[in-house]
């Protein structure tokens, strides 16, 4: 599993906005930067640092056409997390099947 990518994705998803960012391109498909920034009470500037947190964890991406700067959403990054929580949950499992074993052996 790539660590690194891992890190980026969860601390990109830790962040409210970045979500909101997220589930809008989801939901309604690739929008200009301006037009995201329209759903926010904050500058486009601060926007835009949002989206570049997402760029860099490959949770988005960006086409330039002319000056417009259009974002949508890329989806396959998160079968990291996925992976990750998979592996947590095996290991829970695991964890509980012992300790059922456990009780059933002292009944």
């Amino acid at each position: 599993m790539d660590e690194d990518a891992l890190s980026l994705i969860l601390k990109a998803a830790g962040d409210t906005t970045r979500r909101q960012i997220l589930t809008l391109l989801v939901q309604e498909g690739a929008l200009r930067v301006t037009a995201l920034a329209a759903h926010f009470d904050m500058s486009l500037n601060s926007v835009s640092k949002h989206i570049k947190v997402l760029e860099e964890a490959g949770l988005v991406t960006r086409r330039t056409l002319g000056r417009e700067h259009f974002i949508a959403a890329e989806l396959e990054p998160l079968k990291l997390t996925e992976h990750w929580f998979a592996q947590l949950k095996s290991i829970w499992e695991l964890r509980l099947a012992a300790l059922e074993e456990l009780l059933v052996s002292k009944e």
